[in-house]
């Protein structure tokens, strides 16, 4: 397949993603986040308390429009053109999809009220999907629009701003204003009741989302590297091979202290194989090894068989 061919399938599949992501946003904040008074974090959070101010007359997804456009538009020219088309996407069709669910009332049914009573479990939910398409988006070059456009421009000009402050500030500013903007009314004297629900809430749901979408963003092709120094190169690669069924790279490193030469080796292995891979670097000694934790492995496993006795082993295919 050529080059451009694959190109083009993996912006299909970017915009695919993207678009589903939108969609399980879309239906997040209709089913979980606006039916339970409580502000999500960023220009999002901003959105919604606006929605809840003016009882719905500026639909929460106008809202997001008139946020993410113009900030989409500054990115195009700014920060990264595939960036800003694909975030624009995203912004469109949540939007999209959003008032239609709102005007419609079709999933009214599946909309999850917690009546202000087990308020957690609205949150959990909304924010675990959250971070989980934010994470998606991210790792296809798009965003979910809001602060993540202006922390990507910001970012671009200033490497060495610490952004999560910046972030810090922006959300506890909206998890304070939850405070006066998600009030009730005693029935009896009219005066204005405050609740700090909304502020946990707010708080709550960010942790879970960035968290969700740390894990998103690592991918789930996890592994562990091992790094090993030694002078029984032939004897490890030899039991890496028959009782691991891998391939490993080998090297020559040079200690700076005695300036001597011993072999280094490196090899991935999955989680259920570290404690195979620590029993065979034990039986030999004068040999130092440390082990790292892989987030993503990029490039393909591909299992072949060696023709003298059937066995299958995984070799990394570049």
């Amino acid at each position: 397949m050529s080059m451009e061919k694959r190109a083009g399938k993996a912006k299909i599949a970017d915009y695919a993603v993207i678009a589903a992501m939108a969609v399980l946003m879309a239906l997040n904040y209709d089913l979980f986040v606006v039916q339970n008074k409580f502000a999500p974090s960023g220009l999002n959070g901003v959105a919604t308390m606006i929605d809840y101010l003016t009882g719905g007359r500026m639909n929460l997804a106008y809202m997001s429009l008139i946020i993410n456009m113009p900030l989409c538009m500054l990115a195009y020219f700014l920060v990264e053109k595939d960036f800003a088309l694909k975030t624009g996407a995203y912004c469109v069709i949540y939007s999209g999809v959003y008032l239609l669910l709102s005007k419609t009332n079709e999933l009214g049914s599946f909309r999850y009220d917690a009546r202000g009573a087990d308020t957690i479990y609205p949150v959990l939910i909304s924010g675990v999907i959250s971070g989980f398409a934010y994470g998606m988006a991210f790792r296809r070059n798009g965003s979910t629009g809001g602060t993540d456009v202006i922390s990507k421009f910001v970012n671009k000009k200033v490497p060495n701003l610490n952004f999560v402050w910046v972030l810090f500030a922006l959300n506890a500013v909206v998890a304070i204003s939850s405070y006066f903007v998600y009030t009730d009314i005693n029935p009896e004297t009219g005066a204005v009741i405050r609740n700090y629900k909304p502020v946990c809430m707010c708080v709550l749901y960010s942790f879970i989302s960035s968290f969700m979408a740390n894990r998103s963003l690592q991918g789930v092709k996890s592994a562990y590297k091992f790094l090993i120094i030694t002078r029984h190169a032939e004897e490890i690669d030899k039991e890496i091979v028959e009782k691991l069924k891998h391939s490993a790279t080998k090297m020559i490193g040079t200690g700076v202290y005695s300036n001597t030469e011993r072999d280094v080796i490196i090899c991935v292995v999955s989680r259920h194989q570290i404690v195979d891979f620590e029993n065979i670097i034990k039986k030999y000694p004068d040999t130092f090894a440390f082990v790292e934790t892989v987030n993503e492995t990029i490039g393909n496993f591909k299992k072949v068989k060696r023709r003298s006795d059937d066995t299958f082993y995984y070799v990394d295919e570049n």
